[in-house]
């Protein structure tokens, strides 16, 4: 053995870790910085558990030689590894956007090592995406010194995969196009930061050459468009430390894996604890409304709830939460937006909440005050009818224990989306609910139409149809006859941690990959 022994190839180790870290250079790390947007590596270092994360790909990258000595270095524009979030370890991906835009490209043949999503799979750790790429590139073309046939589902079938697997989290860190675009959606759980974060398959410069106008980024991709409109992204942070915070909430409602059960957490919150103010919290003028949040933090463990795509389909509340510990999905409807009726936006987030619940095994609570599905012009355009045949199937599918409280109303094929037929299912009822296949006041005017047109005063007969009908409208005589149980609104936290802790042996047998996919 020389008297180096391997020294000057350990040293040669660390030197080219240190070219790496360099990312894209001083000049691509000042643009960075001037956009308001950390580096990858600042956002890793503030995402996860200090001093946990091990980098994999830590040497790749293209390097320019004079024989064997290298001369200059260009990291890959993305950095990936394995850390630690409040003590459980996940997979990381992180687009570097000062290497290139973030921009894919190269790598493939023998001999490579498995990238981040199917470390993922294989490791059953959850993986979090922190996207600032702009996909593919026509740079590429010239350094492979081609063109090459689309063949990215490679790829993305691995990522379509993960979602009956492992919780997904991505997060849009900048200005994120093709591929990592889809890749945001390919998710669990998004999430956008204000002011320095878009998102769309192709940018302005894609916009003018197939469309024809002129439209800047934010305009195009921005968190208004894709919180409140599309709802292609579920959260917006006003911060990137905000949104790694929700990244790491969301996280630890759930396993790590479709096999393992969901974390408790100790809580000193009395799963007894009754709440004066819910018995009161029901107006009986429906004209008025109340504050569903109210309600939702009045029964889980107290701090304990965290909104899902809070400003889309605002006439359904979504979110997880937990009851003495334990996680559950919670999901209300909202009568300050549409009065609570479900429309395609607010069906589709429910949607994915119960396939999140079922996938991960988390009891579903349903806060219900359900008018109906949205009726009119618009929510027709929109298809109201397949979202509502799509949201009976999930439910009717779905097999997570479910336990339903009706506090107001219960209406139509909506109300039944609030009732599951098969599995371990549990339903009260408050003393202030009403319910049947419609409104009465509507359903009189239909029902009864002639009767009323015929009478010599159409508004006194149609008053006196709707006041035979509100009478045998109390549930306690649909509870005489059903045996529906109706409890005192302040016992609604008393039943709710009751079945969640019933929940955990039906759920031990959940364990494993779910009979149907999960679909973002």
């Amino acid at each position: 053995m020389s008297e180096a022994g391997w020294r000057p190839e350990v040293a040669e180790i660390e030197r080219r870790r240190q070219l790496r870290a360099r990312m894209g250079g001083p000049e691509g790390i000042a643009r960075q910085h001037k956009r308001g947007k950390l580096t990858v590596r600042e956002r890793i270092d503030a995402l996860v558990d200090e001093g946990s994360f091990r980098e994999f790909h830590s040497l790749a990258g293209s390097g320019t030689y004079e024989g064997n000595e290298l001369k200059s270095f260009v990291p890959r524009g993305s950095v990936e590894g394995m850390a630690r979030l409040g003590g459980r370890k996940v997979v990381l991906s992180g687009g570097d956007f000062t290497v290139r835009g973030g921009s894919g490209g190269g790598g493939g043949g023998l001999g490579n090592e498995l990238p981040s999503n199917e470390r993922a799979r294989q490791w059953k750790l959850p993986l979090v995406r922190l996207l600032d790429a702009a996909g593919g590139s026509v740079r590429g073309f010239e350094d492979i010194g081609r063109t090459y046939l689309p063949d990215g589902n490679g790829w993305s079938q691995i990522d379509v995969d993960l979602l009956s697997k492992i919780p997904v989290v991505s997060a849009v860190m900048g200005s994120v196009a093709g591929l990592p675009a889809i890749n945001a959606c390919l998710a669990h759980f998004n999430v956008m930061v204000k002011d320095s974060s878009q998102l769309f398959p192709g940018g302005p410069p894609v916009v003018k050459a197939a469309l024809g106008y002129d439209i800047t980024k934010e305009d195009l991709g921005g968190p208004h468009i894709h919180t409140r409109v599309s709802g292609c992204v579920d959260n917006l942070a006003e911060t990137e430390t905000e949104a790694f915070a929700m990244i790491r909430r969301f996280l630890s409602y759930l396993p790590s894996n479709v096999w393992e059960m969901a974390p408790r957490q100790a809580t000193d919150d009395d799963p007894e604890r009754r709440e004066e103010s819910l018995v009161d919290l029901m107006p009986r003028d429906r004209r008025q409304v109340y504050k569903v949040h109210t309600l939702i933090e009045a029964v889980l463990d107290r701090g304990s709830f965290f909104e899902i795509a809070p400003r889309y389909g605002r006439s359904r509340v979504t979110g997880l939460g937990r009851l003495n510990g334990y996680p559950v999905g919670i999901m209300a409807n909202n009568p300050r937006h549409h009065g609570g009726s479900t429309d395609v936006a607010g069906g589709s987030k429910v949607m994915r909440l119960l396939q999140l619940c079922d996938i991960f095994h988390l009891p579903i609570v349903s806060l219900a005050d359900e008018p109906g599905f949205m009726v009119g012009l618009e929510s027709e355009k929109q298809g109201i009818e397949r979202a509502g045949a799509q949201l009976v199937a999930v439910t009717c599918q779905s097999r997570m224990p479910w336990i339903t409280i009706v506090i107001g109303r219960l209406f139509g094929v909506a109300g039944q989306c609030h009732h599951r037929p098969t599995g371990m299912f549990r339903r009260y009822a408050w003393p202030s609910a009403s319910w049947g296949s419609m409104h009465i006041a509507g359903g009189a005017s239909a029902a009864y139409r002639r009767e009323i047109d015929n009478a010599p005063d159409p508004q006194a007969r149609r008053e006196e149809i709707e006041a035979r009908l509100n009478a045998i409208a109390s549930p306690f005589r649909t509870a005489e006859a059903t045996g529906q149980d109706i409890i005192d609104p302040r016992e609604t936290r008393s039943v709710l941690c009751e079945f969640v802790e019933d929940a955990q042996r039906v759920l031990r047998t959940q364990t494993g990959e779910p009979r149907i996919p999960y679909r973002p």
